[in-house]
């Protein structure tokens, strides 16, 4: 069942997810060659509790760390490791917080140093779509049309969508109905309705779309070895439009 959200939650949510886009905007600037995962995730940590709130993901189903970090062609889920980072790596942070109840949930794929152009394309398209996603997140459109946005401008740019992953409805819980795919068909699905939170996240790959998990039992990495880039965030549907939540400053 979608939960429709009253103003007075959405200014909860916009709460928390204003705390994950200062966590987000701090991390990225420490993204450099030399910088371990593991220290973005204890920075994270460290932020996300000096806020008053705390790490969404950490104790979420068992995962043991308050940052997603995946590199290059790992896809989502990534833990945080002694691993350092390169020049020419991409890194995807996907970070959740939980500020007086409520959630919020973005995330970003940030270079590193110098990247290939193959790897600057992947990014822009990737978030490009969920721009593109968003824009349809309005009273009256259905679900597919976010779907599709991504879908047709991830693969008109040569890339693919992840299938074994979604977006999702966000609130007290920090996965909500409904999912969102990545992929789908412009007119079908849910109506929308004003009051939906969603989390829309493209998760695209330069290669094939299908995934396999390493034995962490965490990480989803592509299936053939190539680059993949994730971005999120967080929106509210209203009678004016979609409304960024998580909105990087």
């Amino acid at each position: 069942m979608v939960i429709l959200k009253q103003r007075s939650e959405i200014d909860k949510i916009r709460a928390s997810n204003a705390i994950v886009a200062e966590v987000l905007v701090a991390l990225k600037e420490k993204v450099k060659e030399g910088i371990t995962t593991r220290q973005l995730d204890r920075l994270s940590e460290e932020l996300v509790l000096k806020k008053g709130a705390k790490p969404a993901f950490k104790g979420y189903r068992g995962y043991p760390f308050s940052l997603c970090a995946s590199v290059n062609d790992e896809i989502i889920h990534g833990l945080p490791s002694e691993r350092v980072l390169v020049d020419g790596d991409i890194i995807g942070l996907d970070f959740g917080a939980c500020y007086k109840g409520y959630y919020g949930d973005a995330a970003l794929t940030v270079p590193v140093g110098t990247i290939s152009p193959e790897a600057v394309r992947l990014l822009q398209a990737t978030e490009e779509s969920l721009v593109l996603a968003i824009r349809e997140a309005r009273v009256g459109n259905r679900l597919g049309d976010i779907s599709a946005a991504v879908q047709g401008h991830v693969e008109t740019a040569g890339f693919s969508v992840v299938r074994d992953f979604v977006g999702h409805g966000i609130g007290r819980n920090l996965h909500e109905e409904p999912q969102i795919p990545n992929y789908g068909v412009q007119g079908r699905g849910i109506k929308l309705k004003a009051g939906m939170v969603l989390a829309i996240e493209p998760m695209v790959n330069v290669g094939s779309y299908k995934i396999k998990m390493r034995p962490d039992g965490w990480t989803a990495v592509t299936a053939d070895g190539k680059l993949s880039a994730h971005f999120e965030h967080t929106i509210a549907i209203t009678e004016n439009g979609p409304e960024i939540l998580s909105r990087l400053q």
